[in-house]
């Protein structure tokens, strides 16, 4: 319990580091399930329940008296130290005592209290709950009035905590790399296998790199009969790739990587869609190139049309052959239609039928078009891990990718970001295992803080 409740901290801390968008939200429930029925019809027999209570005479203000004093308690709660002139006027107005007294002798003016509060809530919201704000004035209904500031106050609430979420991230920024690394050093600590499936992952690595370099020295025509010397961080940015061939449906993560899954998963999923845009393109290129040189326009155009076809093809029910079959009847309209335009001559149908067939075998995973493309990628990405400061200097683009070079660029980017800081964080684990793989060291109980050397 206490290894998974670090491990909840941690994730949440480093989402909200990395992720500028991450926002907490209302948990609405289905109105069709279950729990979204007992929920409406509970709160239903409560608002019924106050507005037979106010509408009797005399009228019976218990239950309104404390909705008073929970929507005080909140307004409260929103108040910055500083704000003790808006807290004095809060607590006098809604002075829970003074109110019961004047229900005693029912002199309670309810209509006049919901009107503060919506007008003190003006005060307080986002600017956009202004629209909010303003329906509550125009609601005429007492009941409906009290229920729609719950629910206003609710969506306050959860302004609030996306706010100082807001104000906590440049801090969390700052001390994200220590705070990961103790956290997960006591996950260790709690958890001893917490490193088994990491240790796995680098394994594999450098298993791959052994067996490299004892070709090469085969073919060379070397002997040594010692173990070659592996770079660790070869090893460990070769590790790093693997993640863009990841089969994230079948296989688990590193859990040094656990809490980047989502991000590494999505990234993954973009970069297979720019592949086989790019393969779509060197095949036209090839096949038509001399037909179609000098018309940018085109290749754009095509470019959509295969990003919008190939929406969506992770998905076990994407069928890829059929799609690819599509865009290559879809291409040869437009290679055609612009040809056309131009008072050129078309391309005939056996051209046609060829690219469509080619386009078709790209789903085949040994389609050598799709290997040359994924081996141009794996290199521009590993070139991009040997660099300082990928945002400053962006390594050369590999040819048959320049189509899709914009969106390599911007993915790239964001997996070296997430490799960098993965490596500042978990580096002396890494280490530690790196130590023991390539050297025979045992593993420590802890962390050590030097980085694998090169």
């Amino acid at each position: 319990m206490a290894a998974a409740r670090n491990l909840s901290n941690m994730t949440l801390a480093h989402e909200i580091a990395v992720n500028e968008n991450f926002q907490l939200k209302q948990d609405a429930l289905s109105e069709n399930s279950l729990a979204g029925r007992v929920k409406h019809i509970v709160h239903q027999a409560f608002w019924d329940v106050l507005e037979s209570d106010l509408n009797a005479e005399p009228p019976e203000y218990e239950y309104a008296i404390k909705l008073f004093e929970e929507i005080r308690e909140i307004l409260l709660s929103f108040l910055t130290p500083g704000g003790n002139r808006l807290r004095n006027q809060i607590c006098e107005v809604l002075d829970i005592d003074l109110i019961r007294q004047q229900a005693e002798h029912n002199a309670v003016d309810i209509q006049g209290l919901a009107n503060y509060v919506i007008s003190t809530m003006g005060k307080i919201c986002a600017p956009v709950r202004d629209d909010s704000i303003r329906e509550l004035k125009a609601t005429g209904n007492i009941v409906e009035v009290l229920r729609q500031i719950f629910h206003v106050l609710d969506l306050m609430k959860m302004d609030m905590a996306n706010f100082t979420i807001m104000s906590l991230r440049p801090h969390l920024q700052r001390q994200l790399v220590d705070y990961e690394r103790t956290k997960f050093q006591e996950i260790l600590e709690e958890t001893p296998n917490a490193l088994d499936q990491t240790t796995e992952w680098i394994k594999e690595s450098v298993n791959e790199e052994l067996l490299s370099v004892c070709e090469t020295s085969t073919t060379s025509g070397a002997e040594n009969s010692s173990m070659p010397s592996l770079s660790p961080t070869l090893v460990l940015n070769n590790s790093y790739l693997k993640l863009l061939q990841w089969d994230y449906q079948k296989k688990d993560l590193p859990e040094t990587l656990m809490t980047d899954g989502t991000r590494l998963q999505e990234l993954t999923e973009k970069l297979n869609q720019l592949k086989i845009i790019a393969c779509l393109s060197l095949i036209t290129n090839n096949m038509v190139g001399a037909i179609t040189e000098g018309l940018p326009e085109l290749a754009n155009r095509l470019k959509r049309i295969s990003a919008v076809l190939l929406e969506g093809m992770n998905k076990e029910t994407f069928n890829l052959k059929e799609v690819l079959n599509s865009i290559g009847a879809q291409t040869c309209v437009e290679i055609n239609k612009t040809l056309k335009e131009r008072g050129l001559p078309t391309v005939n149908a056996e051209v046609q039928a060829n690219l469509v067939g080619q386009f078709s075998s790209i789903e085949e995973k040994d389609n050598p078009v799709r290997s040359l493309i994924d081996k141009r990628i794996q290199l521009y990405m590993k070139n991009l891990l040997c660099l300082p400061s990928p945002q400053k200097c962006m390594p050369p683009m590999p040819g048959g990718l320049a189509l899709i070079q914009q969106e390599l660029e911007v993915l790239g980017t964001q997996y070296a970001n997430m490799v960098n800081l993965n490596k500042q964080v978990y580096g002396p684990f890494y280490a530690n295992i790196l130590r023991k793989l390539l050297f025979g060291e045992e593993v420590m109980g802890k962390a050590d803080a030097s980085p694998p050397s090169n």
